[in-house]
């Protein structure tokens, strides 16, 4: 899926994540919790990829499993043209540099034993040899990027706030140059009026460093003020993907026309002649999902080939992509 002839800085093919399911005295695998289910993405060089979807619908294990937090169950992950994907755990451990991330919890992903100076330190300490002098030079460097004050460098995480303890794990995601840095839901944790002043940072370090971003969030809001591309999932499949614009201008598929049309519209005037499209049942188990569709339990415009066929991903228009039965007639599969 390429929106340009320009090859991409992450390449995702054919991703599957699936948990295996134990039971019994024996312990007999039973099942697979199939959280991403066969999914391809491409990211590119200095581009936001937004990635929305309900909870459980396996983003952020998309995320994870890209920078290799877990060994997939298949596909091929290529980063910086290396495919991680096949590469041992010395020489993964080597190429994690280029690719870090931006964890949801500020406070569960700090260490509180660890002081500000330690915390952004350890990634120097891992992989390049500073002297004490350089090292401080360098975290004093990335507090400033960060916005945070050098004299916080000896404290503690429970002695910040919400949104600066945030500030204190993307300035250790910067700590060794990265070229690509997931973020996963690193607004959620946030207060309201915390979450534009991350995502504002977020933006001007993009310009500043070149970077790319995977931008993981169920903020719909969020994600169209930072996002270049979007990408909706659910149940561990990828429904749509298109342009910012595109996307929440004219949604196309039925997923993705619900979703937008749950978020709030602050114009009282438009969001009075709205259409809310509300899915009737809840989402089914991704150890069990539907024949054909994984959306048709629910897709208010199901037909009956949603329930016995699996849709194909088509090419709507250079760079935007779907994969709904409602929309095969229209143009090529991808």
């Amino acid at each position: 899926m390429s929106e340009t002839s320009a090859a991409p800085l992450v390449s995702i093919e054919g991703l599957k994540m699936y948990f295996p399911i134990h039971a019994g005295l024996f312990r007999r695998h039973v099942g697979d919790i199939k959280a991403v289910d066969d999914i391809s993405l491409e990211i590119f060089e200095g581009e936001t990829l937004g990635l929305v979807g309900e909870s459980g619908c396996g983003k952020s294990t998309v995320g994870r499993a890209t920078l290799r937090l877990y060994d997939i169950t298949a596909g091929s992950i290529t980063i910086d043209g290396t495919n991680t994907s096949k590469i041992n755990q010395a020489d993964l451990r080597r190429f994690r540099p280029r690719m870090q991330m931006i964890f949801q919890d500020p406070q569960g992903s700090l260490n509180p034993r660890m002081n500000v100076a330690d915390i952004v330190g350890e990634p120097l300490d891992e992989h390049m040899s500073l002297s004490r002098e350089e090292r401080l030079a360098r975290i004093h460097e990335l507090l400033d990027a960060v916005g945070l004050n050098r004299s916080f460098a000896n404290r503690y995480p429970h002695e910040f706030s919400g949104g600066q303890r945030q500030r204190i794990g993307i300035a250790r995601a910067l700590a060794l140059n990265p070229k690509f840095i997931v973020c996963d839901e690193p607004i959620s944790a946030l207060d309201v009026s915390i979450q534009a002043q991350v995502v504002n940072l977020l933006e001007d370090l993009q310009k500043k460093f070149g970077l790319t971003y995977l931008f993981i969030s169920h903020d719909l809001s969020m994600v169209h003020h930072i996002a270049d591309r979007v990408a909706v999932m659910y149940l561990g499949k990828i429904v749509e993907l298109a342009s910012r614009d595109q996307l929440f201008n004219s949604p196309l598929h039925p997923y993705t026309q619900a979703l937008l049309s749950a978020v709030p519209e602050p114009n009282p005037a438009r969001q009075n002649t709205r259409v809310h499209i509300v899915l009737k049942g809840d989402v089914p188990s991704p150890s069990s999902p539907p024949v054909g569709c994984n959306f048709c339990t629910r897709c208010p415009k199901a037909i009956d080939i949603c329930h016995h066929v699996e849709p194909a991903t088509i090419e709507i228009e250079p760079g935007r992509f779907a994969a709904c039965h409602l929309l095969e007639s229209t143009t090529k599969v991808a």
